[in-house]
């Protein structure tokens, strides 16, 4: 299905610049999570290389040119194809959402003194990183290329992402690392919980290449 819509993006103008932001999009949150992790795990000077709140606002201003832009089309073609504009425009809320997430840890880095590091959990945490890395990546290539094979094994491949965040922040609850100050606990809970977001957000993005419209943000049931 979405190979389809893939074809009426490119063959409209309007819809094709739209879907072009959308990597746009991708491509800016990517870079501000690596510039907001480099801060907060790497990083003793409370420092970001980049303005995360000039680049917060540039996603902001591509997702309303791609509404415009959507919606322009949609008024001169008419509803016919207003699945591929909806399709279009529930993926760049869920990039927005990440631009969001990102800005958050950043603005922990800012306050965490220090780097953050993971104690007893930090391998989990390293793992959980390098999925959300390697995610961001790959969703932009299903999601370019329309394939849903690579779709279908990048969601498989991470489900346990949500899962070990969810386990790693209760056992920060719990308290199962004595040496991990306090302040370095809440700011770990936060961070896990950012990471799952953006991971769902992402892996959101990847289900509009495997799932039909009215099932984008679903498990898709062929990797049930």
């Amino acid at each position: 299905m979405f190979k389809e819509w893939l074809s009426i993006f490119q063959k409209d103008t309007l819809m094709d610049r739209a879907y072009r932001r959308s990597y746009l999009m991708l491509d800016i949150t990517h870079d501000m999570f690596l510039n907001a992790k480099t801060s907060l795990r790497y990083t003793d000077g409370n420092q970001v290389d980049t303005d995360i709140y000039d680049r917060d606002a540039e996603v902001n201003t591509y997702e309303r040119e791609v509404r415009r832009d959507v919606f322009n089309h949609l008024v001169v073609s008419g509803v016919g194809k207003l699945p591929s504009g909806l399709v279009l425009v529930s993926i760049i809320i869920d990039i927005e959402r990440i631009g969001d997430y990102t800005k958050n840890i950043v603005e922990l880095a800012l306050h965490h003194p220090g780097k953050l590091h993971g104690g007893k959990f930090e391998p989990d945490l390293q793992r959980v990183e390098g999925a959300v890395e390697d995610s961001f990546i790959r969703t932009k290539e299903s999601f370019k290329a329309a394939d849903e094979k690579a779709g279908q094994e990048l969601l498989k491949e991470y489900e346990w992402v949500s899962r070990v965040c969810d386990d790693c922040l209760y056992r920060l609850v719990k308290e199962e690392d004595k040496n991990i100050r306090c302040g370095d606990a809440v700011s770990l809970a936060l961070y896990f919980r950012w990471l799952k977001r953006i991971s769902s957000h992402l892996r959101n993005i990847t289900t509009s290449v495997v799932n039909p419209f009215d099932s984008i943000g679903f498990k898709p049931t062929q990797i049930v």
